[in-house]
């Protein structure tokens, strides 16, 4: 706790007196986001420091394996969805996944990752079909290359449930919204966008080539 608390007293005297105006006109004016981020809880991921945007460009959604359960289950999610698209008008959402994701991981392995963690467990039956795939269509993969399919692989599994709330599927069908699917990794900074033209996950900045995955063959079908 006592880091948090000098990491507070940093903010105050240091990073907010910098950016003083930025906070006032925040509060003043409100927000005005542009993109809905949503991402997994993992500590390790930043979506504003990956992004390097502003407090106000971007209307966050956390939760465990950056999972966005079909519009009939309701909850948090669904809120906020519902907030940032028919509130806020955002124009872009994007759906970020990452590697080693311990979410991923415990879907292959529930035996072994999930014991007395019986929340958990339920929380991720919102990725049933992508373990469904998995053991479908990706057999012949095994250790972290397996592992890092089933993240690929969820994240487009999770743009199709988003397709499911109907404030989306309006602002989708009027070109208002456009949806995006990506993976950062986590070790390199690298941020990989599946593009539906070729099936694969490139680079968005283009630098940085192709997924480690280029060459499989995505069974998700997705038009983002």
């Amino acid at each position: 706790m006592q880091k948090l608390v000098q990491g507070i007293h940093q903010f105050q005297t240091q990073v907010f007196r910098s950016h003083q105006a930025l906070f006032e006109e925040l509060e003043t004016h409100g927000q005005t986001p542009e993109t809905l981020f949503i991402t997994c809880s993992d500590s390790r991921i930043n979506p504003n420091l990956i992004t390097q945007t502003q407090p106000g460009e971007l209307f966050i959604l956390r939760n465990v394996g950056n999972l966005v359960p079909p519009y009939e289950n309701m909850g948090s999610t669904a809120a906020g969805i519902e907030f940032a698209v028919a509130g806020l008008q955002v124009k872009d959402i994007i759906i970020c996944g990452h590697s080693n994701c311990g979410a991923m991981k415990a879907l292959l392995e529930p035996e072994q990752q999930l014991d007395g963690m019986p929340a958990t467990r339920a929380w991720l039956s919102h990725a049933r079909k992508t373990e469904q795939i998995m053991w479908q269509s990706y057999g012949h993969l095994h250790g972290d290359a397996l592992l890092h399919a089933t993240v690929e692989e969820n994240v487009l599994v999770q743009v199709e449930n988003l397709r499911s709330h109907p404030a989306v599927a309006k602002a989708v069908a009027t070109g208002q919204l456009h949806l995006h699917a990506w993976v950062y990794k986590i070790q390199t900074g690298e941020v990989f966008a599946f593009d539906p033209g070729t099936g694969q996950y490139t680079s968005v900045t283009g630098l940085d080539g192709l997924s480690p995955l280029d060459a499989e063959h995505r069974t998700t079908d997705l038009s983002i």
